[in-house]
């Protein structure tokens, strides 16, 4: 056999052969078992990743098995479509953003297929997100070991193709070194397991003369050619993830055809499983804080701290603490932090705490009386240790819009160098922020993995204008030069892409360069897997989302003023830089993002799916596929989902705030063609209405007879437009009415709260205002509530008819404005209407003195008494609760007056990980959405509370979350309000009203559904 020729590079062709989309579209569906999309929503969902750049797919399909995505390749292949294959995401170098078919393999191909405990191996398909996998080895002891901070929504495909690390790879090594074998398939339809090769497998594989045959023998040649090169131009540092794993091919690494593949980015070959291997979980851990004065100082004590073997080593700077507390972002465990500018966070880890604390004061020994002394924080708590990590974990997020700020950006966020060289490094890079004029008080910050010399950052890069993106450019090529003098990675883990890719030269020299563009000619000589990253690659300034040309419409007649993004509707949208943190599928901590996405597992329901395609609505580059604005079918569907929850509000790193969003847009939508909407937007929009004419004719006991006429319940579902699902019944005394019958009492040393009497309370609920009222005035307070009819605006504003909703706000705001001018607290019973106004009013009307007074004096309950009722000291309860913290109140208020209230009333309250309840107002009631609304609460809530002890009390401040446990599957058991818990303390509570079961929609649906708009229009005339 003669010598084996290498092709020539892959170069990057400019003039592409067009592509009949119809006719690959229709026959990926003809051929492929699972979702193909071609639809302008899902291409508008899928343009961008987390990083700076944009490119519109051709289509995207979400293979139901590995063999379906084999199948679309072939269909691809058929049509030279180019091919990515997509995970979480959330890459930050532009590798998963591509005109180019799709494959997103994380709706379906997540299985964990097998385990093998004591070979520590396991095999996985590669949409499984890494947090899901660990769950699922949980009972083997093992785990899988580089663990990134997206670890909650990142999949192994997408670290497989990015050699992902994150803090545990100070113990665990990058991807590479944690891979048994790959299942790959190649452009050309070539499948084949693949790993470490001895010199017999080889012989073995290259006897069958087939494709992969020609695979390997030409790999082999390119070893032979390159090895030298590369053994002197890679750099020997634990974080080089630039460039191609050419290494892997070496004897040293034993041929290792997967190890080479791990890292390239789905530029050479598609993986279809994976073979993983595991590392035993340890068990016990102890975190020590190092303080130093500045971050290039806390790295020098880094080469100080390695040889103690810690599992982690992470810094952090004084300018992330700080962009943390302008966000208000984990506050109490700032609070943790030793005296420093800088920190290091070690990590020790072993069988025993015992072992743990030794090793930490092992190297606190080492230390002391060095030059590398810290002030020291020692943390072996790991609910104070898990608070910690999170400031680390949560970097992007932190440096992302911060208020007042410009706006910061990936592209330089990834290099690394040797550990001993990283004070040095820092030291330089600082030097040339300040060069380019980027440097501030609050950023850039550093930050990262310095444990292995790599180091994160976000740059305020102006990506705006022409001479800001030149700008740019010269940054960058002067950062690399820095990083390859110093013997460095420009990539320490996320991969090069488009941002790096056309570095790559700088780093390892035209050589290699041209073995990397072999390597992919010997995969892909057609160049159709993922075209123009990493090698033959775009340019780092072309494909930018943003850049000198984006022009996006920019809406000047908004409802909400936007305050926090310069009252730019173009800002909102352009706020979610990425990250995916709403497409994680639980809500542990007691988040609630994103409720949508963790029931269906579409992007498009996810708030970053949401966002993207509220970005391409504006059209900034004139080639959006969501080309029709306000009026977009396409956005209103991915909106149709958004329950509207507020969770992203403050569980999104960059406060993305869908809530808001969806409203605004649907007002536009719809504005000028009522007609269009759906009738549960009157029906249910314009319910404290009807509420308010029931409650005044005291009709709610006739309203109540008539849903139980047989047969009424489903013509009123029918005539309102909603689901065939029950509502709760009117009660027969409003709240208020109660009140002016019973008037105030108390002692009233306390002073004067004004009770707000929202309508679900008012007119649904009236005993827990009952409750609430006993409460405070046991407290001290005396209470008042207006008698006028009032509301927040809170429907009006969930389903976007935001005109109505400001001028029965403005009216409300006028009646409470004296009450609030004297400094009078305005107390809230039911979380939605409290964030009305605490956040939505001032949102409509930032420049509104009033609405100021009214969000800075509205309170919850257990604010009232906790925060403002000095000495006091409620009823002592002794129970157990579980509590569903509703979403708005999660979002706005928080719960932690209420945990702190609760503890001192005996109660052990858990606060359950459930996210949304899945009613969400409206949301539940609207048709088309039981299936979602019912999902929701069944993912969590009604089995925990079905599992609950019968003493169990099931807090539920949420009218919605009674009403959905009150409705579904919940083993009998009501949801009561914190109001009504702490009124038992002082004796018997009122009476509860009794409500049916299944008594399908009241009446009052029905008829609203009529004489609605009507009877708004008279309400709202007689407001005026």
């Amino acid at each position: 056999m003669g010598q084996i020729q290498l092709p020539d590079p892959v170069v990057r062709h400019t003039d592409h052969e067009e592509i009949d989309t119809s006719a690959l579209a229709a026959a990926l569906r003809e051929q492929v078992d699972g979702e193909v999309r071609f639809d302008r929503g899902t291409r508008a969902a899928y343009s961008t990743d987390a990083s700076n750049f944009r490119q519109v797919p051709l289509g995207v399909v979400l293979p139901r098995t590995p063999d379906d995505a084999v199948a679309a390749i072939a269909v691809a292949r058929e049509f030279g479509a180019p091919v990515l294959s997509r995970g979480g995401g959330t890459s930050l170098a532009g590798q998963c953003t591509n005109t180019a078919v799709v494959l997103d393999f994380s709706k379906y191909c997540h299985r964990l297929e097998s385990v093998d405990a004591e070979a520590r191996t396991c095999v996985v398909q590669p949409g499984i997100v890494l947090d899901d996998l660990n769950r699922q080895l949980a009972d083997t002891g093992l785990r899988f070991g580089p663990e990134p901070a997206t670890h909650m929504n990142c999949t192994l495909g997408g670290m497989i193709g990015n050699n992902s690390c994150g803090a545990t790879a100070q113990r665990t090594g990058k991807v590479v070194d944690n891979i048994a074998r790959l299942e790959v398939l190649t452009y050309d339809g070539t499948r084949f397991w693949c790993g470490e090769t001895t010199d017999e497998e080889y012989a073995e594989i290259e006897r069958h003369g087939d494709k992969r045959a020609a695979i390997y023998r030409q790999l082999r040649r390119l070893r032979d050619e390159y090895g030298d090169e590369v053994r002197r131009r890679y750099p020997d540092i634990p974080r080089r993830v630039s460039g191609y794993n050419l290494d892997s091919l070496l004897p040293e690494h034993h041929f290792d055809i997967a190890g080479l593949l791990v890292g390239s980015e789905s530029t050479l070959v598609t993986v279809l499983r994976a073979e993983l291997e595991l590392v035993p979980v340890l068990p016990e851990r102890t975190l020590v804080v190092l303080g130093y004065p500045d971050i290039a100082t806390a790295a020098d004590a880094v080469p100080a701290v390695l040889p103690h073997e810690p599992v982690a080593l992470e810094g952090v700077d004084h300018k992330l603490i700080r962009d943390q507390q302008i966000k208000d972002m984990n506050p109490k465990a700032l609070g943790e932090l030793p005296h420093g500018r800088a920190f290091l966070m070690v990590q020790f880890a072993a069988g025993t705490h015992e072992e743990a604390e030794q090793q930490a004061h092992k190297m606190l020994d080492a230390l002391h009386g060095t030059e590398h002394e810290a002030d020291v924080e020692f943390l072996d708590d790991p609910a104070r240790e898990h608070e910690l990590w999170q400031v680390r974990e949560a970097g992007l997020g932190a440096t992302a819009h911060l208020p007042g700020r410009p706006d910061t950006f990936e592209g330089w966020e990834d290099s690394a160098v040797a550990p001993d060289r990283l004070g040095e490094y820092l030291r330089k890079l600082t030097a040339l922020y300040e060069e380019f004029g980027y440097a501030g008080d609050t950023g850039p910050s550093l930050y990262g993995h310095f444990g292995q010399g790599c180091v994160h950052t976000r740059i305020p890069f102006d990506l705006y204008s022409a001479d800001g993106v030149a700008t740019y450019r010269r940054f960058m090529e002067r950062a690399a030069d820095l990083v390859a003098e110093l013997g460095g990675s420009f990539s320490g883990e996320h991969g090069d892409g488009q941002s790096r890719g056309e570095l790559l030269p700088r780093m390892f020299g035209a050589d290699l360069v041209t073995a990397f563009g072999r390597l992919k000619a010997v995969f892909d000589p057609g160049n159709r897997m993922n075209p123009g990253k990493v090698v033959a690659p775009y340019r780092l300034d072309e494909n930018l989302r943003l850049g000198a040309g984006w022009a996006p419409a920019d809406p000047q007649d908004l409802y909400f003023r936007f305050p926090d993004d310069g009252g730019s509707f173009a800002q909102a949208a352009n706020r979610c830089v990425g990250v995916g943190r709403c497409r994680q599928h639980t809500t542990s901590g007691g988040q609630v993002m994103c409720p949508s996405y963790q029931v269906t597992g579409e992007e498009e329901h996810s708030t970053r799916g949401r966002a993207r395609l509220l970005f391409e609505m504006l059209d900034g580059h004139g080639d959006s596929p969501v080309g029709d604005g306000w009026r977009s079918t396409d956005v209103r569907e991915a909106l149709d989902l958004c329950l509207a929850c507020k969770g992203c509000k403050t569980d999104c790193p960059a406060n993305v705030d869908m809530a808001t969003y969806k409203a605004e847009f649907l007002a536009h939508h719809y504005e000028g063609r009522p007609w269009r909407r759906p009738r549960s937007d009157f029906t249910m929009g314009w319910l404290p209405a009807f509420a308010q004419v029931v409650g005044r004719l005291r009709a709610g006991r006739v309203v109540n007879a008539l849903t139980h006429a047989p047969g009424l319940s489903r013509l009123a579902t029918l005539a309102a437009g909603v689901e065939d699902r029950e509502v709760p019944l009117f009660a027969g005394e409003t709240l208020q009415q109660w009140f002016t019958r019973r008037g105030p009492a108390g002692t009233g040393a306390r002073g004067t709260v004004l009770l707000w009497p929202d309508t679900f309370t008012n007119s649904f609920h009236p005993h827990v205002g009952q409750a609430a009222v006993r409460v405070m005035e046991d407290a001290g307070w005396r209470v008042t509530m207006p008698s006028a009819a009032l509301c927040c605006g809170l429907t009006w504003i969930s389903t976007g008819q935001l005109g109505v909703a400001k001028h029965i706000l403005a009216r409300t705001v006028r009646e409470l404005a004296a009450h609030l001018h004297d400094g009078g607290l305005v107390v809230g019973l039911e979380p939605s209407c409290t964030a009305v106004f605490r956040s939505d009013a001032a949102d409509l009307f930032p420049g509104d003195q009033d609405v100021r007074r009214l969000r800075a004096q509205t309170v919850t309950l257990a604010e009232l008494l906790t925060e403002h009722s000095p000495g006091y000291r409620p009823p002592r309860l002794d129970a157990k609760a579980i509590a569903q913290v509703h979403c708005h109140q999660h979002a706005v208020m928080g719960w932690d007056a209420d945990r702190k209230l609760l503890e001192a009333a005996g109660v052990d309250a858990e606060h359950l990980d459930s996210g949304c309840c899945g009613l969400a107002g409206n949301f539940g009631f609207e048709k088309g959405h039981l299936e979602v609304s019912e999902a929701c609460a069944e993912r969590v809530l009604l089995p925990r509370v079905r599992d609950a002890a019968p003493d169990t009390a099931v807090l539920a401040d949420g009218f919605s979350c009674r009403t959905q446990l009150h409705e579904l599957d919940s083993g009998g058991r009501e949801g009561v309000h914190l109001a009504e818990l702490l009124a038992r303390g002082l004796g018997s509570p009122p009476e509860t009203p009794r409500r049916g079961k299944r008594t399908a929609v009241a009446a009052a649906l029905g008829a609203a559904a009529v004489g609605a708009a009507a009877l708004g229009t008279a309400v709202a005339r007689r407001a005026r």
